[in-house]
């Protein structure tokens, strides 16, 4: 009977994204256990990780509003040599820039262990934007929380590992000792009126209803006290998430999303997605996230971060755009203008084959492609690249190229205005197609490289007395 009574008593909301009338689930209870849970029938050390399934799903859940957070400065610094403060500050200035008038790049975390990164902090704070809000990450220290009050932040990420893993073998806690030192972390930040963004490390090892969501009813509890938001960062930090239907938690990103709104209270504004490319799927994870109830996804520019990287950040503007039908301001010839900053002022190039930024992105090499491009460009390119990368489409040059093939990548390569465009009957042309030809007559079967094509029409223009 007092089971009965139990589930009787239990309140009745309406959900107002289903429309329906829907009962609270049980609450979950921290399950302190002895030793730890390293599920090791999903993770056996020894072999490949496995992706086991029970077939339970959840509905699709997309928020009114989904935005990107940015974690260049954080993580993207973790696998690089530090940006210098300036460099810091002037992709803050293009991830604004990016981000355009509705701040569709939410914020930026920085850290604040050095000088550098400090002054960096002080500088991009100075320009007075709305977005990226200038946020701080710390350890669950009382120390390190020290900086970020000097600071005068607003918002602090705190990192507090969730998984067996990182209990047991890293911080040597029992999941109640390290629980109770997170929430006392937490509390601080709160009697000082920072609002926390808990780093909910390794949580696709994690022991979700035996820990994950029993911590988070807690930090639920301290936002209802204090009337501070209290945002929950879900970090896939070894890419051990999938985004298939019905694969078991702790893998399951939509099961994990659901589970923090339905579980554990946590608001949809409120969680964040952080993921990792280890197994090919963090954008893949990011946009699963989204679809699941998450508002935000956390990323990195070019995907630079930890081991094989953070979700692309420029992956999730189109993403978003996607999903949504439209950009909400984001300004996308940005991407482009990051990529040839990040080559020119810090001698990062991207792999040629990057989508978006690489140089060969949108560079046909198949001469029978190279044909469809010439007659109409959408055969064979993604979207108008020149109007929202300023990258136009382009064609590599081999024996099947032919003069035109050769006009439209003089034109394309020089970025030749209209009234400058050369043609097949241009002598500059001709005289291209000639020593193309005579390259294959000697035997090469691969296509010319942009930089062989570059040396011989400038040779050839010297000679002419012309320039391009």
């Amino acid at each position: 009977m007092e089971k009965k009574q139990e589930m009787i008593d239990r309140p009745v909301k309406m959900n107002v994204h289903t429309n329906l009338l829907e009962i609270e689930e049980k609450m979950y209870q921290l399950n302190d256990v002895e030793n730890p849970n390293t599920f090791r029938n999903m993770f056996p050390y020894n072999q490949v990780p496995r992706i086991a399934f029970n077939d339970r799903v959840v509905p699709h859940h997309l928020p009114n509003e989904i935005w990107i957070t940015d974690t260049t400065f954080r993580d993207g610094q973790q696998s690089r040599a530090p940006y210098s403060t300036q460099q810091i500050v002037d992709i803050y200035e293009f991830l604004h820039k990016l981000g355009g008038p509705n701040g569709m790049i939410r914020a930026s975390e920085f850290f604040l262990y050095s000088k550098k990164d400090r002054d960096a902090c002080y500088k991009c704070m100075e320009k007075g934007y709305k977005f990226p809000e200038v946020t701080s990450w710390i350890r669950a220290s009382k120390k390190d929380f020290e900086l970020v009050k000097s600071m005068g932040m607003k918002e602090t990420g705190i990192l507090v590992s969730c998984s067996d893993y990182h209990i047991f073998y890293k911080l040597h806690m029992t999941r109640r000792e390290a629980m109770e030192h997170y929430l006392s972390v937490i509390r601080e930040a709160l009697e000082t009126g920072i609002s926390p963004r808990c780093h909910m490390e390794d949580i696709t090892r994690a022991d979700f209803y035996g820990y994950v969501v029993p911590f988070c009813v807690e930090l639920m509890k301290l936002q209802e006290e204090y009337k501070i938001p209290i945002k929950v960062r879900a970090c896939d930090t070894m890419g051990f998430g999938v985004n298939f239907p019905g694969a078991v938690l702790p893998r399951s990103v939509p099961g994990i999303i659901y589970g923090l709104q339905k579980h554990a209270g946590v608001p949809s504004a409120n969680i964040e997605w952080h993921g990792h490319n280890d197994f090919y799927k963090a954008v893949n994870n990011s946009t699963t996230a989204w679809l699941y109830g998450a508002s935000g996804v956390n990323c990195s520019l070019f995907g630079i971060g930890e081991r094989t990287g953070n979700t692309p950040l420029e992956a999730m503007v189109f993403e978003y755009a996607q999903l949504k039908g439209d950009l909400n301001g984001m300004d996308t010839t940005v991407i482009t203008d990051l990529a040839e900053y990040f080559a020119k002022e810090i001698g990062y190039t991207m792999p040629d084959q990057t989508p978006f930024v690489g140089k060969n992105f949108n560079v046909t090499r198949a001469g029978i492609h190279a044909d469809g491009i010439l007659k109409n460009e959408e055969i064979y390119n993604i979207f108008d690249t020149k109007k929202f990368l300023k990258r136009p489409v382009r064609v590599a040059v081999s024996n099947t190229s032919g003069l035109a093939g050769i006009a439209h990548w003089i034109n394309t390569y020089y970025n030749l205005p209209d009234e400058r465009h050369v043609d097949k009957q241009s002598e500059l042309v001709s005289s291209v197609k000639d020593w193309v030809d005579e390259q294959y007559e000697d035997g090469r079967v691969t296509a010319l490289t942009d930089e062989e094509l570059d040396v011989q029409i400038m040779d050839i223009t010297a000679k002419m007395g012309i320039r391009l």
